[in-house]
């Protein structure tokens, strides 16, 4: 698999605190992100892998609820992932 168990744990220890809170709404929307971007780069070499396309599709959407979910409980860590992960023009 592309992400082995120490990016995983890196991205949840730049994103969530510690490498073992992955539980975190920030560490997830990382690791969503990542997978996404990863998944993206796929698409453009094989166009017509519609299943990969499907996956990618849920992976937004889930992304998508969990940072509408950030952004009803805390505002400002909301703002802040955002800018880290330069999700937003």
């Amino acid at each position: 698999m592309y992400l082995s168990k120490e990016k995983k744990e890196k991205i949840f220890k730049k994103f969530g605190g510690t490498e073992k809170n992955t539980g975190s709404t920030e560490g997830q929307i990382a690791l969503f992100t990542e997978r996404i971007n990863h998944l993206t780069e796929h698409l453009k070499k094989n166009r017509k892998d519609f299943n990969t396309e499907r996956s990618l599709v849920m992976m937004v959407g889930k992304r998508k609820s969990l940072l509408s979910y950030l952004k009803d409980i805390d505002i400002n860590r909301y703002r802040e992932i955002v800018k880290k992960l330069k999700l937003r023009k």
